[in-house]
């Protein structure tokens, strides 16, 4: 870019996304929405068509799309600081609020008074995630392929392949095979439900009862590397998150036990922006204060990275039909990835031994009738499933 960039322009940028950072509940297309309203149709720094490119070249690169928007929109009205300057404010109001809990997480997390709403906080977590499986599933379910596609890496992920891999390999075959055919017929409705009902059924087949884990000291290499090699393949919905720290954190390195992640989620529900804020609670928890910095700065790095490879060639990358179909195949893979570990998670939650937590259970079966039939704010439904955990306490 030749033109130059004054610095009420960086206030303007640095004061917008510190707001949007501290207001932006909801989700990243609850993001996008307040930003193209902001930058679109109150201020005009961005045509539509414009903003409209860059929500698509969100979808080409790893990463959380909100952050990602708000950094194209930084480069696109402030160059290089600009940049910069929207990341950072966009995320730095949830990573902080995301610190303060996980230092009252660590603090008092296992004292009776806070049990009860951890209690109910954990299933409405559930709730909200595979509420957001169901709408992005019927999103990204476009055709037949598309379908079996997902269904595939879905069987990969029961047989055991690695979540990277799988993600990766739906991506590249499923973009080879859509190219051998341009003839794309949409299926049904009842066809996509069917698509995530069969993911559904048989993750509850093969799903085991959780393991306790406990955690080791981890040096802050290791863990920044294990962030980094996130930020750099986090394909779809911030929520796809979730499948590689399971993976990564709890089964592979044993670095957190199932609670822990399921903890770490539920403080993000109840923080702004974007949901990757995660990993400065997981930081935290396993380094301190030190290891939620580098965790911090590792998951989000790659965005910025990307972002700025990626914005002088959005409009070439906007026509290529090849780039097209690997997006459709790597969005119902990520769709498959969230299904089998949400749904794992949710087996691990809601049966106890042998038993199902009736409780529990009907904590997440409110939360979820809420998320899918009313499309209530994740925050609200967090903070409803803490006080029914609350109330459900001291009745029973």
């Amino acid at each position: 870019m030749s033109r130059d960039f004054s610095r009420h322009q960086i206030v303007e940028i640095a004061t917008l996304f510190l707001k949007l950072g501290t207001i932006g509940f909801g989700g990243p297309a609850a993001h996008i929405a307040m930003m193209e309203e902001e930058v679109v149709k109150r201020r005009g720094w961005l045509t539509r068509s414009h903003f409209l490119d860059l929500i698509g070249a969100t979808n080409l690169i790893p990463g959380p799309n909100s952050t990602e928007m708000a950094i194209h929109v930084g480069y696109s009205y402030g160059g290089w600081l600009g940049l910069i300057t929207a990341g950072v404010c966009f995320i730095l109001p949830a990573v902080l609020i995301t610190a303060i809990f996980a230092w009252i997480y660590v603090q008092f997390g296992t004292l009776p008074q806070v049990t009860p709403f951890i209690y109910g906080i954990k299933p409405a977590v559930i709730a909200v995630i595979l509420g957001a499986v169901w709408r992005l599933g019927k999103k990204a379910v476009k055709s037949q392929k598309l379908l079996l596609v997902g269904l595939g890496v879905a069987a990969l992920l029961l047989i055991g392949l690695n979540e990277i891999l799988s993600l990766l390999l739906g991506g590249i075959l499923g973009m080879i095979w859509l190219r051998l055919s341009n003839r794309e017929q949409p299926p049904s409705d009842k066809t996509a439900s069917f698509a995530i009902a069969g993911i559904s059924t048989g993750v509850i087949l093969k799903a085991s009862a959780a393991t306790t884990v406990t955690t080791t000291s981890v040096p802050l290499w290791q863990l920044g590397w294990f962030f980094l090699k996130v930020g750099s393949v986090l394909f779809g919905s911030g929520y796809v998150l979730v499948a590689f720290l399971e993976g990564g954190l709890v089964q592979e390195n044993g670095w957190l036990t199932q609670q822990q992640l399921l903890d770490a989620i539920a403080i993000g529900q109840f923080t702004p922006g974007p949901v990757l804020s995660t990993s400065t609670f997981i930081g935290y928890l396993i380094a301190g204060w030190s290891g939620a910095i580098v965790a911090t700065i590792a998951i989000f790095l790659p965005s910025f990275l990307f972002v700025a490879l990626l914005n002088p060639l959005i409009p070439r990358l906007r026509e290529s039909k090849w780039t097209s179909a690997f997006l459709d195949s790597v969005n119902v893979s990520s769709i498959a990835l969230m299904a089998v570990v949400t749904l794992n998670l949710a087996t691990n939650t809601l049966i106890n031994g042998e038993r199902i937590d009736l409780l529990a259970s009907s904590i997440a079966v409110i939360a979820l009738i809420f998320t899918i039939r009313f499309s209530i704010n994740s925050a609200f439904l967090v903070l409803g499933g803490a006080v029914m955990g609350w109330v459900f306490y001291f009745l029973v």
